[in-house]
């Protein structure tokens, strides 16, 4: 199909682009990587009046650690995080969804920015950002604020960002000492949604879990962490059994529907099985 009719713009500022949808409201579409939006236009689930491309705009795409964080602004392209040397070797959980995230084409198109900004549960940086416990910046004509990765995502599709702001980097906290990460996805083939998935960041202290988050992917109609699973770990040295209480816990709160890819029972006992798994990985990694 075609897209509907809409005006475009190719600001060369983010003051620019920040400016231009102060002027066009909610008629307005930020156009980052564009993978998620121009097929949803093409299907006209999407009738943007205006489209704002900020592929132009410099200095929103680098990767770089500063001040205790990775820095990765959002126009970075998914590619550039399996080329990242900093990335590989230091964020693992990271570099793990950063394999799985579509397929080569997608990556060198898609954008992290616009792949969190989409607030789409069965995208992957979503639970790999909550599992990290990220902050997300975003600049507006009142200036920039930080969000926390917990208070970004609030419904289907749906953030906290204003109308009229434009989300313009991520901050992931770097790993301390004893920290490993992993990020599992089960999908029905490479480039698929997973039918589930789970990202784990544990910090181990000897045998014993100091802290833990847990982040899940397509299995809630919110990117959603599991917090009853972290619970489960931390202050627990990782036996069989904790850690099978944790994947129970994951597989009870998470909240699936049934569709194509599974029933809801099967999704719940998949989590249960990918949280399981990924705690180990994660947990051989801190080690």
């Amino acid at each position: 199909m075609i897209p509907g009719e809409f005006d475009y713009h190719s600001p060369q500022t983010l003051a620019e682009a920040i400016s231009l949808l102060v002027e066009h409201g909610d008629e307005a579409k930020i156009l980052a990587g564009g993978q998620s939006l121009i097929p949803a236009m093409r299907f006209r689930l999407a009738l943007p009046g205006t489209l704002i491309d900020i592929n132009r705009i410099d200095g929103l795409s680098y990767l770089r650690e500063e001040n205790g964080h990775l820095l990765i602004g959002a126009m970075t392209r998914e590619s550039a995080l399996e080329e990242s040397d900093i990335v590989q070797s230091k964020y693992h959980l990271l570099a793990d969804a950063a394999a799985v995230i579509a397929d080569p084409l997608v990556r060198n198109l898609a954008t992290v920015g616009g792949n969190i900004a989409h607030s789409d549960p069965a995208n992957d940086h979503p639970a790999v950002m909550l599992a990290y416990g990220a902050t997300v910046m975003a600049a507006g004509p009142n200036g920039t604020r930080r969000i926390a990765i917990d208070d970004f995502f609030t419904d289907l599709f749906e953030n906290s960002l204003e109308e009229n702001e434009i989300l313009t980097e991520i901050r992931i906290p770097t790993p301390a000492a004893g920290t490993g990460g992993a990020y599992l996805k089960l999908e029905r083939k490479v480039g698929d949604y997973a039918i589930s998935a789970a990202a784990v960041q544990l910090t181990m202290s000897g045998g014993t879990c100091t802290a833990a988050r847990i982040g899940l992917t397509n299995v809630s109609p919110v990117p959603m962490r599991a917090k009853n699973a972290e619970q489960a770990l931390v202050g627990q040295t990782l036996t069989d059994d904790v850690i099978e209480a944790a994947g129970q816990a994951a597989a009870a709160e998470c909240d699936p529907s049934q569709d194509l890819r599974g029933s809801v029972a099967y999704k719940r006992d998949l989590t249960r099985v990918m949280v399981k798994r990924t705690i180990r990985k994660a947990m051989e990694r801190a080690n």
